[in-house]
């Protein structure tokens, strides 16, 4: 089926309604996530997985302590998927010598691999998708994204 065009967004005789932009921004995430759960699945990853395996990629050797603040999850949540993730073969646990109740976290050889075909799947759903703009809107959305999390943290912070 051909993708069909969005309406027209706002204009200056009808400007833009914060609570629409909002669930247009809420329902562009949710269809992003089903769509990459969809991919990921195809290699064999759960997205929760792959969170896990994509940031060990940027960061081996972090404590699951550390896992758990950079994926915003609680550290019970992360206990359990690493330790399925170590049953499955996919990461280890080290011990730390300066810290005997901690283990750092390693990809192994399968984790590795599995990570960047995530990766490169995540990469090519981006190219097919918000690569598609141009120069000048991919940057206006930047900016807009970097002023929207500035007053995110803000409201936290109240």
């Amino acid at each position: 089926m051909p993708a069909t065009l969005a309406k027209p967004g706002p204009t200056p005789e009808t400007p833009a309604d914060e609570m629409r932009v909002w669930f247009r921004f809420v329902r562009l995430h949710q269809r992003i996530s089903l769509a990459m759960a969809g991919r990921l699945k195809r290699i064999g990853l759960s997205v929760p997985q792959f969170d896990v395996l994509s940031t060990l990629s940027e960061r081996e050797g972090i404590t699951q302590s550390e896992l758990a603040e950079r994926l915003y999850v609680t550290k019970g949540n992360v206990s359990g998927l690493v330790d399925r993730l170590v049953d499955a073969g996919m990461v280890e646990r080290r011990a730390i010598a300066s810290d005997r109740r901690s283990y750092a976290l390693h990809l192994t050889p399968l984790g590795r691999d599995l990570a960047e075909q995530g990766l490169n799947t995540q990469r090519d759903y981006v190219s097919q998708t918000l690569g598609r703009l141009d120069a000048g809107e991919l940057a206006d959305f930047d900016r807009l994204i970097l002023s929207w999390r500035a007053h995110v943290r803000a409201a936290a912070e109240l």
